[in-house]
Formats: structure tokens, C-alpha cells, sequence
């Protein structure tokens, strides 16, 4: 007996099921009926075409496979560009810290992909103070950009 439930032990981490992003305040989350491969693919070329820079990409799928661990896509993609970076940068040294700005796309049980993201206005809303008017207004305006983005990636 003892033996079965060390090998249910051994075997239960090789597989991780798909978990649905929960509304949260401050996100935005969009189910699609895309898949995980042609979403992140979307969201891409959606950021390049509304003139943001994909600055970093990470996920968890590929290095966990290596491993025989079998969890559903995962991607995280860090989107900003400099013209952003150089402004909110004058306006707050700490507010920085929060670019790039993330989308994260996952996939569901069904193999149907969600895109989610935290609002910009929402991730800079803390330096408010420090940065005033003008880092309300680079945080609309990257709210603007974060939803043409992620309107063109999930059509």
C-alpha cells in the first residue's frame, strides 16, 4: 500500500491542469476561442502594429516539458517602447520598476486560449503621487494601447 501511494506521489507532478483567470481589480481578461499557439502569435504582431516593442517573453510550458511535466501553455510577454519609458522615467524614477507592462496568455482544458492583463493606470496607480497629472495621462494612454493590442490580437 505504501508503495502505490509514493508511486501516485512520484506521478502526481507530471501533469498540472489549466486554471481560469479569475476577474481581479485592475484586470482585464478576455476568454477567446483562439488557440494558445496562434494567440500568443496574435498578440505578437498586434504589439508591433499598434508601435509597442515586445521586450521580454517568458512561460513555464516548454522548460516544465523538458522536465515531463505536462502543463498547459503559459506565456507571459512584457510589451512597452522607450518613447513611454523616457517620459514616465522624468516623471518617476520608482515607477519604472513596472515596465514592460505584461500581457499573459494561458491555456484553458479545452486548448482555447485567455488573454489578461493588468491596466496600466491600475500597475502605475501607486506613483500617482510622485508623478501627478502627467503619469495619469502616459497611464490612459498606455490603457488605450493595451486595448487596441489586445482588440486586434483576439479578433
Amino acid at each position: 500500500m505504501r508503495y502505490m501511494l509514493a508511486c501516485l506521489f512520484l506521478l502526481a507532478p507530471t501533469f498540472a491542469s489549466a486554471q481560469t483567470i479569475a476577474p481581479r481589480d485592475g484586470w482585464v481578461v478576455i476568454a477567446t476561442t483562439k488557440s494558445y499557439d496562434q494567440l500568443v502569435e496574435d498578440v505578437l504582431a498586434a504589439t508591433t502594429a499598434n508601435k509597442m516593442g515586445v521586450v521580454t517573453q517568458a512561460g513555464p510550458t516548454g522548460a516544465a516539458a523538458a522536465r515531463g511535466i505536462t502543463i498547459p501553455g503559459n506565456r507571459v510577454i512584457g510589451v512597452f517602447n522607450n518613447d513611454f519609458a523616457v517620459k514616465i522615467l522624468g516623471l518617476s524614477t520608482a515607477a519604472m520598476i513596472e515596465a514592460p507592462i505584461r500581457f499573459y496568455v494561458t491555456e484553458g482544458d479545452g486548448g482555447q486560449a485567455t488573454l489578461a492583463w493588468k491596466e496600466p493606470s491600475h500597475v502605475f496607480a501607486p506613483y500617482m503621487d510622485e508623478g501627478g497629472d502627467a503619469l495619469s495621462d502616459l497611464a490612459a494612454q498606455l490603457d488605450d494601447r493595451f486595448t487596441a493590442i489586445a482588440d486586434m490580437a483576439v479578433k
